[in-house]
């Protein structure tokens, strides 16, 4: 970095830092200094946590070809995949570039309100549109990026703008968010950089930080969910200098909330909430707010039109992931692939309006709960556990032999009751076990309106292992 970028970052942290009040959101006094320390002590606004699930929206350039994965530009030029050589020689002529699929990326059937409706019939809490993957094709007409966005070529209009309005006019009580990669594959800016040793930020300072400030002013995403730099010092992008700006004086300051992809050695250690890795899934109680970024298509972020139908996960799948991920106080944020004219595949439509059924039924086990002392079951597979005030929720994922399911991590007291979700027909039956837990009695399937993983809500209840006061 050269010593006039230092004093203009100097000049530009005592300038964010020392403007724009409190802005911490769920009660933060601030300002927040421009250092990991500082900017951790920012408490989670609380509206995100309580969402509990979002749905991510992996569009670009790369839905054209819609083959292998959203990384097609990167294994076709720079790893000399075979399998993506060979799908270019058969389909198309010779010497034909990534970059002309942008003007077939035409996006002719994109309905910004249906696609407002089908996240909010999902149960969606809250939205992730990609604004830039690592091609560096922008969904917005980017300053930044001239004659390389949705509006100098491809869709002429302005995608991520279209969809914000779309959100907050038809769906207003989902949170609109934006992902956006801090990294450009074949930006030569970027390979400039990295070539130097990071001792100039061209890249940096001319690209993709301003596109970020561009953005939160335009469109105020609540999430910005940050990718693609990893592999980079945090220093060399600035990520602090921008967080700091973003919780102290951005238009989006109370609300919004951050990943944990700025830089190496960030991911797992620094953010509103962590990622870890991608379809990160722990399946145990974590000490910092963490999300569970996965695919419907288990192989690909993006449209693939070669998957088929085994390639998708099942609801059932989805909701097992569910359970387990809230169980452990994640997020869940589903990821689904739209095509190049604007379209959501059938079967990933299908899979999110079967998740808005099933939370329609079962959300109070899902929405504002929190973990509960026990995840899953001691001794039953396949029961993950919630809480919510004075309730306990049970998700048993399959119906159990004769009816009949034990939970070996439930102690029952005179107080307790425990009906179903979904089932009108009042408080089910139950038994303590012998040595510690509870013998509860399912009704049958038929009088239930629940489908799939099947939710016990209990109360006056309390953990095994734990005494009564």
């Amino acid at each position: 970095m050269t010593c006039v970028s230092c004093l203009l970052l100097l000049l530009l942290q005592l300038l964010l830092t020392g403007a724009g009040g409190g802005g911490g959101g769920g009660g933060s006094a601030g300002p927040y200094e421009p250092n990991w320390s500082s900017l951790d002590s920012r408490p989670l606004p609380a509206w995100y946590d309580d969402a509990k699930v979002g749905v991510f929206l992996v569009w670009g350039v790369y839905s054209v070809p819609s083959y292998g994965s959203e990384w097609f530009w990167k294994y076709l030029q720079a790893d000399k995949n075979p399998k993506y050589i060979d799908f270019m020689e058969r389909n198309f002529r010779p010497n034909f570039t990534y970059q002309e699929f942008a003007s077939h990326f035409t996006t002719e059937l994109f309905d910004p309100a249906s696609w407002a409706e089908m996240v909010s019939a999902s149960g969606a809490r809250y939205v992730v549109l990609t604004s830039k993957h690592h091609e560096g094709y922008t969904n917005w007409p980017s300053a930044y990026s001239p004659n390389w966005n949705s509006m100098d070529v491809g869709p002429k209009r302005d995608l991520v703008g279209d969809l914000a309005k779309a959100f907050r006019s038809k769906a207003p009580h989902v949170h609109f968010g934006l992902y956006h990669s801090m990294f450009e594959w074949f930006n030569p800016l970027y390979l400039q950089d990295r070539h130097n040793n990071y001792t100039t930020n061209l890249f940096v300072e001319t690209k993709t930080v301003p596109e970020l400030y561009e953005l939160i002013n335009q469109y105020q995403p609540e999430v910005v969910w940050s990718d693609g730099a990893s592999v980079d010092p945090d220093w060399y992008w600035n990520s602090t200098v921008f967080l700091a700006w973003l919780f102290n004086s951005s238009p989006v300051k109370e609300t919004v909330v951050v990943n944990d992809r700025w830089g190496e050695g960030a991911m797992c250690h620094h953010g509103s909430f962590y990622t870890c890795q991608d379809r990160y899934n722990p399946g145990s109680l974590q000490n910092h707010k963490w999300e569970n970024a996965m695919t419907l298509d288990k192989a690909s972020w993006g449209y693939r039109r070669e998957a088929t139908l085994t390639d998708y996960l099942t609801i059932h799948d989805l909701l097992t992931t569910l359970a387990q991920t809230i169980s452990c106080g994640g997020n869940l944020l589903v990821n689904v692939g739209p095509t190049h004219d604007g379209r959501i595949p059938t079967i990933m439509e299908e899979r999110l309006r079967q998740l808005g059924s099933w939370l329609d039924i079962n959300g109070d086990s899902v929405y504002s709960s929190r973990p509960w002392t026990h995840q899953n079951d001691s001794l039953t597979p396949g029961v993950w556990y919630t809480s919510r005030g004075d309730r306990v929720y049970a998700m048993v994922l399959k119906w159990p032999k004769d009816d009949l399911v034990k939970l070996g991590s439930v102690v029952t007291t005179k107080h307790t009751s425990i009906t179903m979700l979904g089932y009108g027909h009042g408080n089910l039956t139950f038994t303590p076990l012998e040595d510690t837990g509870t013998h509860v009695t399912f009704p049958a399937m038929s009088k239930v309106a629940s489908q799939w993983v099947w939710v016990l809500d209990m109360f006056g209840v309390i953990p095994a292992g734990h005494t009564t006061h």
